[in-house]
């Protein structure tokens, strides 16, 4: 299930013809607010729990062109959490289902009041528990990987 449609918008096209490498990460941050909106944190439910989520980290990696007008789809799967950090892995896929690019991310819960972590408000937990997730010895092949140039160049 898609957390976020949407179609590479005109702006985000470059010189080189297709998506600029930017509009992947604004895409993916879009999902990480379609995230929040689908665990009960949109505008109302961060302002009910006084809460929200920060991105620690990202690890974008580009697998396809996207192009002006392409319909894209991001779908998201837990591969790990505790009571106030989630580490997702987010897939970017155009209209026939072909990867085009994916974003393993580490998120923190705030609370936005005092502006440090806590653990998610109970409403919230539960929605993220009812998430699509990854036995740990089940990941998806792109995630948990490191940058680097291959050994023996």
């Amino acid at each position: 299930m898609a957390l976020l449609e949407t179609r590479v918008a005109p702006q985000w096209v470059d010189y080189n013809g297709h998506m600029n490498d930017a509009e992947y990460a604004r895409v993916f941050s879009l999902g990480v607010e379609a995230l929040m909106d689908a665990i009960g944190l949109d505008a109302a439910g961060r302002r009910r729990h006084g809460y929200t989520i920060y991105t620690l980290e990202t690890h974008l990696c580009y697998r396809r062109e996207a192009h002006e007008g392409q319909p894209l789809a991001v779908e998201v799967t837990v591969l790990d959490r505790d009571a106030k950090r989630l580490h997702v892995f987010f897939e970017l896929r155009d209209g026939e289902g072909i990867l085009l690019a994916t974003s393993e991310q580490m998120l923190m819960g705030i609370d936005s009041e005092a502006g440090r972590p806590a653990p998610f408000p109970e409403a919230v937990a539960t929605a993220i528990g009812a998430l699509p997730a990854a036995a740990a010895d089940a990941w998806p092949e792109l995630a948990g990987r490191r940058i680097g140039l291959p050994a023996g160049r």
